[in-house]
């Protein structure tokens, strides 16, 4: 299968479409998304139209519409950590001694 990829234009045009269809469900219009986000209307035609934002607009927007799920879709699936994996694997591992040759110890 061949994966799509996608520039960062592509994607900030593809996330301004999201917040569209999103606020046009709510039956809000820019002004009104602008007032109730405390933004103002350039800054929700900026997201929409996929001119870039800054990430506090985009958190902003979406709380404003009540849609803050839409932002568990970023997380993982599962509850991976990191952390506990290399913990895991370090208490699964034997712990090996290291002897020194007998020619270095006489050093």
């Amino acid at each position: 299968m061949d994966e799509i990829i996608r520039s960062t234009a592509d994607w900030e045009q593809f996330i301004g479409d999201q917040i569209r269809v999103m606020r046009i469900g709510h039956e809000m219009n820019q002004s009104e998304l602008a007032v109730a986000a405390n933004l103002s209307v350039g800054a929700v035609k900026n997201i929409e139209n996929g001119r870039g934002s800054s990430l506090k607009t985009l958190i902003l927007i979406v709380r404003a519409m009540g849609e803050e799920r839409w932002f568990e879709l970023l997380s993982p699936l599962d509850d991976f950590s990191p952390i506990r994996a290399l913990r895991d694997q370090n208490l699964n591992s034997q712990r090996r001694r290291v002897f020194k040759s007998k020619s270095q110890s006489k050093r």
